[in-house]
């Protein structure tokens, strides 16, 4: 351990902390490294299924929205792979997954700043430095980004479920080979569940006997992508969104839900192409029901499972059939075991998440100079871009800054188009001279 502490420490490194480590790198007089137990990066390697895409620009890369030069932007990546001139020519309506996962992994394998294969046991504030415990080595940090992700949140009757027959969509495809002959059924209607639907549909020889589709939602809804609703992934936007008081803000974030968990049009059109052809060509028809605006209650046991729903379009209840269950239910925000010895002097809301500056500093009662960034922790006080890779360069760049204590990256969003807010009275009044 050395006497002298690091600028920065960070926990976890996945594409957050990525972004920020790629963002410093630029910076000479900072020092920093980041911690992850894992043996290197892989980026959701169990959502990874054949033919799925980003719902994100390219160009909302790691570094770019503030750092456009840096070395470690999407473009340079393809270039120093000698496939920028294919990747144009192939014309993607969206960018592959697995081509932006080779991304990230190809700069998380060339940043000085990350330590592999480290997990981080324990941190503790110490007067002047927090301490982190990595077991074989300690190190000491004036400030921390956490980084560690989200947790997969699971429903209640998941308890029921037997190991052996119930997976989470972040582990979907590490069970691929268990669907073949069994009635299957995906509970959740976002992105993943559909992806995970179209997967089971597309399986050929070893397809599952039965496909069953559930969602709470009323209908298979789309990803809500159009100019104006886009202009909610912007630093202009997510400045006055985090001006609002809490209440606002947790409705505010709830009617914004298709804006960020919706489902590509090209996949419901996917899906819908080869119900089609299951339904009407096909010579052996796959048994599909699809089954919105349904909530599961209950799950038991009866010649395989029964799910119990209540139908939210009419009021009844129903009961669907499935051998083995995919749970595409989102995740949820967990402060890691590590902070335990922080964690009663950080300020949590209601959800357990810390309370986030504009800095993206948690709210806590250590000294000011000493702070714990929060990234992926903000859904509620920074909106829901927070969560989505859309603003991690602009973030980075705020959190950048505000560890330097001076402007390193322009972060200061230009005035938008709409006026949020109150405080923007001259793009309402059109005022001249003083005089409306």
């Amino acid at each position: 351990m050395s006497d002298h502490p690091l600028d920065l420490a960070g926990i976890g490194i996945g594409p957050f902390n990525l972004s920020l480590a790629a963002q410093l790198d630029a910076v000479g007089d900072l020092d920093a490294q980041f911690f992850d137990r894992a043996p290197a990066f892989d980026w959701h390697p169990g959502m990874m299924l054949p033919d799925v895409a980003l719902q994100t620009s390219f160009l909302k890369d790691l570094v770019t929205a503030v750092n456009p030069t840096s070395p470690w932007s999407f473009l340079a990546y393809l270039v120093a792979q000698k496939r920028f001139y294919e990747f144009l020519n192939a014309e993607f309506e969206a960018v592959p997954r697995r081509e932006f996962a080779q991304y990230l992994a190809w700069v998380a394998a060339r940043l000085p700043s990350l330590r592999f294969g480290t997990a981080i046991r324990e941190v503790r504030f110490e007067g002047r430095a927090f301490r982190l415990d990595g077991g074989r080595a300690t190190v000491k940090a004036r400030n921390l980004a956490l980084g560690v992700g989200l947790q997969p949140s699971l429903p209640g009757f998941a308890e029921k479920l037997d190991p052996c027959d119930h997976v989470h969509s972040s582990q979907v495809a590490f069970a691929l080979d268990r669907f073949a002959g069994r009635r299957v059924a995906v509970i959740g209607g976002g992105q993943s569940g559909a992806e995970i639907v179209l997967n089971l549909l597309n399986r050929g020889s070893d397809a599952p006997a039965a496909v069953t589709w559930i969602s709470r939602r009323p209908n298979f809804q789309p990803i809500d992508a159009t100019p104006f609703t886009n202009e909610l992934f912007t630093p202009g936007y997510v400045e006055s969104f985090h001006t609002l008081p809490d209440a606002r803000r947790r409705s505010t974030v709830a009617r914004q839900k298709l804006a960020g968990d919706g489902i590509s049009g090209a996949t419901l059109q996917a899906i819908y192409r080869r119900l089609y052809n299951l339904r009407h060509l096909a010579e052996a028809p796959l048994a599909t029901s699809l089954l919105p605006h349904r909530t599961v209650l209950d799950v038991d046991r009866v010649g395989g499972y029964r799910l119990i729903m209540r139908n939210g379009f009419d009021g009844g209840i129903e009961v669907a059939h499935a051998d083995f269950v995919i749970l595409a239910t989102g995740y949820r925000y967990a402060l890691p075991a590590c902070l335990d010895p922080l964690r009663d002097r950080l300020v949590l809301d209601a959800d357990g998440r810390p309370e986030i500056g504009s800095d993206f500093a948690a709210t806590w009662d250590g000294p000011a100079g000493h702070r714990l960034f929060v990234l992926n922790g903000g859904l509620v006080s920074h909106g829901i871009a927070e969560p989505q890779l859309s603003l991690m360069a602009w973030r980075s760049g705020v959190i950048v800054n505000a560890l330097a204590g001076r402007t390193i990256f322009e972060t200061n969003p230009p005035s938008p188009p709409l006026a949020w807010s109150t405080s923007h009275p001259k793009q309402m009044s059109h005022e001249r001279d003083g005089r409306p």
